[in-house]
């Protein structure tokens, strides 16, 4: 349970602000079909996370060790100085949809989310609890709560929700998460 709980919390934090949302927001305005969107997000998500949570813990199974436990807290700090960095809207292409909304919101984001800050998060979270079903479904339902008002709300929600805040307040989860880590590791609890 703490797997899912953990991987929820700490996706649907990452996510805000993050390419995908605006991506979701995007999607949203030029196609104005939610459902078909929320389809695609939950599709591409599922099977990016399914993946990146079975490298995760794969290599955490091959590499168990004490620097293999050092790097995997390292990560979690590295992961919060990279949330404070925003994504930028621009970064995204805006060609003309050949495909419908559901095609088009799987493809575009089971590629942006190649790389990308809740996918890093995910292989670390796999590597964390050596999980994949309980850390794939956190990471996705993280990635739904922080996307479905995204794609309802648009532009609405931006205007409203103090990303650096936001920002601020994922990048501190990431951060005490990778010092916990430290802290287990060293043997100093």
């Amino acid at each position: 349970m703490e797997a899912l709980l953990t991987s929820t919390a700490v996706v649907a934090l990452a996510e805000i602000g993050d390419k995908t949302q605006l991506l979701a927001i995007l999607l949203a305005t030029r196609f104005r079909r939610p459902w078909p969107i929320i389809g695609g997000i939950l599709v591409a998500t599922l099977a990016n996370h399914f993946l990146a949570a079975l490298v995760g813990q794969q290599v955490a199974s091959i590499l168990d060790g004490l620097w293999f436990r050092y790097l995997i807290a390292l990560s979690f700090i590295a992961m919060a100085i990279w949330t404070l960095v925003p994504d930028k809207i621009d970064d995204l292409e805006d060609k003309p949809a050949r495909f419908g909304a559901f095609v088009t919101t799987t493809i575009a984001f089971f590629l942006v989310e190649m790389g990308d800050k809740t996918q890093i998060a995910t292989i670390a979270l796999g590597a964390r609890f050596n999980e994949v079903v309980p850390v794939m479904i956190g990471t996705t339902l993280g990635m739904m709560i922080a996307n479905v008002p995204a794609v309802f709300l648009g532009h609405e929600l931006i205007k409203r929700v103090p990303l650096n805040v936001v920002r601020m307040v994922a990048a501190s989860l990431f951060l005490l998460i990778g010092l916990w880590l430290l802290v287990q590791t060293a043997g100093w609890i």
